[in-house]
């Protein structure tokens, strides 16, 4: 999909460090968001260039059909490289650049603890740069060499000054570590396309002898991803469901109103 100038400010930015990360934690939020009329958009941190099947290439192309399966408004991806996303300045300025262009309401990052160290480094890197990103002495401009493409139509040393923005909430895509989530989101509607744009990523999840220990093999990946989405649609009385958290405490104005049985 390509960097398209933004008619308005987006409802939802999902960040993650790697194409393919947000249709496997949040797709089915973000298309849910879509089907509503919400503006949603995916800021990809790295390229793929380290992955261990396909190339960064055929990931573009992956991320360009997942993107417009779960209905997504705006994507891009930035040239942090794979395998390698740190905390830096530099990077935080990179994000921060992006919120304030982009300017959503709310952000989902990964959730600050797992395996791989992109997806916790992203996380901390990410609401960092959320902070920056509504300092108003903080100079940031829209530079699209700091980014992998310049944008169609622009000089690639142009910089336009962008104003101030901090998004309103910040959520944590949890899917990718054992902890128990704040909130979960229905997907049952949505649960399909959430399938169908995870194997988008042909490159990825096709059988091949390369990583053939690492992936599941084809046959498997929908049995995954449905026993996965089960058991957090289970915690919330759905059939499918996609967990988050949240820092901060929740509020309620009507306990007669809040979903979800205690017994």
């Amino acid at each position: 999909m390509p960097s398209l100038p933004l008619a308005k400010s987006l409802d939802i930015l999902a960040i993650a460090a790697h194409r393919d990360d947000v249709e496997q934690t949040c797709g089915g939020t973000l298309l849910k968001a879509a089907q509503r009329g919400q503006r949603t958009g995916v800021l990809d941190l790295t390229q793929g260039e380290m992955g261990t099947r396909g190339s960064a290439e055929d990931r573009a192309r992956e991320a360009a059909d997942a993107a417009k399966i779960l209905g997504v408004s705006w994507r891009r991806a930035l040239d942090i490289p794979d395998g390698r996303v740190e905390n830096t300045w530099e990077n935080r300025l990179k994000v921060g650049s992006v919120i304030r262009e982009t300017r959503p309401s709310v952000v989902i990052l990964p959730y600050w603890k797992g395996r791989h160290p992109d997806h916790y480094t992203a996380s901390v890197l990410g609401y960092e740069a959320c902070f920056l990103a509504g300092l108003g002495k903080l100079a940031l401009s829209s530079q699209s060499s700091v980014f992998s493409h310049a944008e169609p139509g622009r000089d690639a040393g142009a910089t336009e000054p962008l104003p101030p923005h901090r998004p309103f909430k910040i959520i944590y895509a949890t899917l990718y570590y054992d902890v128990r989530p704040t909130f979960v989101v229905d997907i049952g509607d949505q649960f399909e396309q959430k399938l169908a744009s995870i194997l988008a990523y042909k490159t990825q999840f096709s059988d091949q002898e390369a990583g053939k220990d690492l992936f599941p093999a084809h046959a498997e990946i929908r049995s995954r991803i449905d026993a996965m989405a089960r058991f957090y649609g289970m915690l919330g009385g759905v059939t499918h469901a996609e967990p988050f958290l949240q820092k901060e405490v929740g509020l309620v104005d009507d306990v007669l109103a809040i979903p979800v049985k205690s017994i």
